[in-house]
């Protein structure tokens, strides 16, 4: 396509017998933030350092801006590499670890100025322009590999883990202020995580790996709202899984599952699977209601009764696990009301447990998947 910049063709590679990356393809566009993300060993990062020029793949290419740069050395790639160990030169100061780049470049010094001092505003260091990497905090020293990373203007910016080092509410600070940083610049950015949270809030698309595959690519919407495998269901999120077959269609729309171990389940049928179909439905915590009370619902509206296991208060929300029908449940309510004016559900309350069809999701294949990542039949 016409907006492909960025290319891996039918990447491959193993190291000794473990295949770490199996014939792997997918397109990056012109400017745009896209995550790999995935668990450790998934080999994300090692796709990385394959764009990078830091490993060479047994099979496939890279191309980026129409040029196939797969035996290219890594300093005439026109990418580079922002690392979770910062890697700065401690000798160096902040300004000069900015205009190590440039200099090695052989840039004039007026040009070299000008841009040091136009990524020190950037990223808000310029009153620590004459401070050592020591003298500043870990958000600070990844702003300046940031920036020393982006000086000589290369075409993609790789970022392995860069946040994983950073305290919680430090790594949000920093998400919020690598998005206004890439605005302004504009440069593709590949950006490798494990953590979801990280590749949602900054990712226009996410490509989500497990054992070196990608198993769905997307924004960040259609990888939570629509997952096409259980692994992704599970590892974006939490979720709630049933097994079953297709029991009866209600209309066009709307069909019945019938899972093992549990009463029949009214679900949307989005890719009209046949009566004996075998279906793997996601449900996501959030788009479950519980009540102390039976609710009036409409007669196509799951609706169960169960009883509350563990209960997590987390300020803007409470998550609940309710067992129904052999099996465990997960449910997020959040807090719209003021909570104190409720009568709270507490442990071992007996509960109502409901849903609307169209919350659920069909999945197109089931994964193999850690039983960790999973809410499972008790």
């Amino acid at each position: 396509m016409m907006n492909d910049f960025l290319i891996f063709e039918n990447i491959s590679k193993k190291f000794g017998k473990q295949q770490v990356i199996n014939n792997v393809t997918f397109p990056v566009s012109k400017g745009e933030v896209f995550s790999l993300l995935g668990p450790s060993g998934c080999g994300k990062t090692t796709l990385l350092r394959i764009c990078a020029g830091l490993e060479e793949p047994d099979n496939g290419r890279v191309i980026l801006d129409g040029k196939d740069i797969t035996d290219f050395s890594p300093n005439k790639r026109q990418v580079n590499t922002v690392f979770q160990n910062y890697a700065l030169f401690p000798h160096m100061t902040v300004r000069d670890n900015i205009a190590f780049g440039p200099r090695t470049a052989g840039w004039n010094n007026k040009k070299i100025a000008s841009e040091v001092h136009f990524f020190l505003e950037l990223i808000q260091m310029s009153e620590h322009k004459n401070k050592y990497p020591h003298q500043l905090s870990g958000g600070q020293r990844q702003r300046i590999a940031i920036a020393r990373a982006l000086i000589n203007r290369p075409l993609v910016l790789l970022l392995d883990e860069p946040l994983a080092a950073l305290d919680l509410k430090l790594r949000q600070r920093m998400l919020i202020e690598l998005d206004t940083i890439h605005d302004q610049i504009g440069t593709t950015f590949l950006f490798v995580t494990h953590d979801q949270s990280e590749a949602m809030s900054i990712s226009d698309k996410i490509a989500v790996m497990n054992k070196g595959v990608i198993e769905q690519i997307g924004t960040p919407a259609q990888i939570y709202e629509a997952p096409t495998t259980s692994f992704v269901a599970a590892f974006i999120g939490d979720t709630n899984f049933f097994e079953g077959t297709v029991s009866e269609m209600i209309n066009s729309e709307i069909s019945r599952i019938a899972p093992s171990d549990f009463p029949e389940i009214t679900v949307y049928n989005d890719k009209h699977l046949s009566i004996g179909t075998k279906v793997y439905l996601s449900i996501r915590p959030e788009k479950l209601n519980i009540a102390k009370t039976q609710p009036n619902t409409d007669k196509l509206i799951n609706i169960f009764k169960g009883t509350v296991e563990d209960i997590i208060y987390l300020g803007s929300m409470t998550k609940f696990w309710v067992t129904t029908q052999n099996y465990k449940l997960s449910i997020i309510k959040q807090h719209s009301s003021f909570l104190l004016d409720e009568e709270p559900i507490r442990w071992k309350d007996e509960v109502w447990i409901s849903w609307n069809p169209e919350h659920g999701y069909l999945l197109d294949q089931y994964a193999e998947t850690d039983e960790n990542l999973l809410t499972i039949p008790t």
